[in-house]
């Protein structure tokens, strides 16, 4: 089947696509991406080898009302555009949008055309164009239970499907030992990971500075900390290792092999953003999570109970971080291997490494109709 997927802006949406269409690809579906070529899919979309159709939009800025109106015109246009290519190529089968506001267009066209179609939603807290496309798609498919309630319709139970969000297999088919090689941790060593996603998270980079030599009195202990790129001199300057530290706690701007990264880690320490709760379940790693305080309704909270409901995860605000207790229990989960075992176990209960699997399964069955 062809299959047309819209995905853009950021790597949270493009990434959840990109799990999406290698599994489709290996089931021997065509699949062809809509975005924007000078935004990060441009980039990432042609590494994977999938080819991008230019779909030229921009969304609107809410508190200066009148950007609605060359945002709509831009919509028009892209849709009249997408008209003359499916008909000069033919229609897809069927197609999905996973955020972006530049799924309006290709979701729209599908509408007016009788072209089945879905939306994937990876946060706890829907965004704008997902809700504007929901009322119309086949399916709805969500990452956590907490999206649920806000794309329900009466009548219509299968309407809102829980498929998780997919991982891309490069994070999925993450490997201990090799993960333990690269970074040169020994089989035995208890490691901590700690990372702010791509942006890396002061609040956290600053908690570990404090809590640096009592982490560094656990024997056994190795530290892999990214600060995110704008993070590291300040880090590095609060942390001061010692070259013998050093050689323990192993500070970067940021983890190129997140797979094997996380496959070696004991326990990890983080934001809570939906990748990385989708990365830290898929690999089965308990964390201690950290969500950002102004992330849009406090979605990061609420993607964060997903773990922590499943008893695969430990929470804390951000303003916590300084206080005892978060030490306290930081320490103690890097000291009680069993307590780490059952974490694990309630995070790969959740079948977070299967989601892509499943979404595909919906993309294939609301396009046999």
């Amino acid at each position: 089947m062809r299959i047309a997927i819209a995905a853009g802006g950021t790597a949270g949406h493009i990434n959840p696509a990109l799990a999406l269409a290698e599994e489709l690809r290996d089931r021997g579906h065509e699949v062809t991406f809509f975005g924007r070529p000078s935004k990060l899919e441009g980039t990432l979309v042609p590494q994977a080898g999938f080819s991008l159709v230019d779909v030229e939009v921009t969304g609107f800025d809410r508190s200066r009302p009148w950007t609605a109106l060359t945002s709509l015109y831009r919509v028009w246009a892209a849709k009249r555009d997408l008209e003359r290519r499916f008909k000069q190529e033919g229609a897809p089968d069927a197609a999905i949008g996973f955020g972006a506001y530049v799924e309006v267009p290709l979701l729209g066209w599908c509408k007016e055309n009788h072209v089945p179609h879905l939306i994937h939603e990876q946060n706890s807290v829907p965004g704008l164009a997902n809700k504007m496309m929901a009322p119309a798609a086949s399916r709805v498919c969500i990452s956590v239970p907490a999206a649920r309630s806000v794309f329900e319709r009466e009548g219509d139970p299968d309407h809102v499907v829980l498929t998780g969000n997919p991982v891309r297999r490069s994070v999925i088919a993450g490997d201990r030992a090799r993960g333990r090689a690269a970074l040169g941790v020994p089989d035995d060593a208890t490691l901590l990971l700690v990372f702010g996603g791509s942006l890396g998270a002061r609040t956290l980079n600053e908690g570990m500075a404090a809590l640096k030599g009592r982490l560094l009195s656990i024997d056994g202990l190795r530290v892999v900390q990214s600060t995110g790129k704008g993070g590291y001199d300040e880090a590095a300057s609060a942390l001061s290792l010692t070259d013998a530290e050093a050689a323990r706690w192993d500070l970067r701007p940021y983890i190129d092999n997140m797979g094997d990264v996380l496959a070696a880690a004991d326990l990890v320490l983080s934001r809570a953003g939906a990748s990385s709760i989708a990365e830290i379940a898929a690999l089965g790693v308990p964390s201690v999570l950290v969500p950002y305080p102004f992330a849009t309704a406090d979605h990061q909270t609420t993607n964060a109970r997903y773990l922590t409901d499943a008893g695969a995860a430990v929470l804390f605000k951000d303003d916590e971080v300084k206080e005892p207790a978060f030490g306290d229990a930081l320490v103690g989960l890097l000291e009680d291997s069993s307590r780490r075992a059952a974490m694990r176990a309630a995070a790969k209960g959740l079948g977070q490494d299967s989601a892509a699997a499943a979404l595909a399964d919906q993309v294939e069955s609301s396009a046999r109709g």
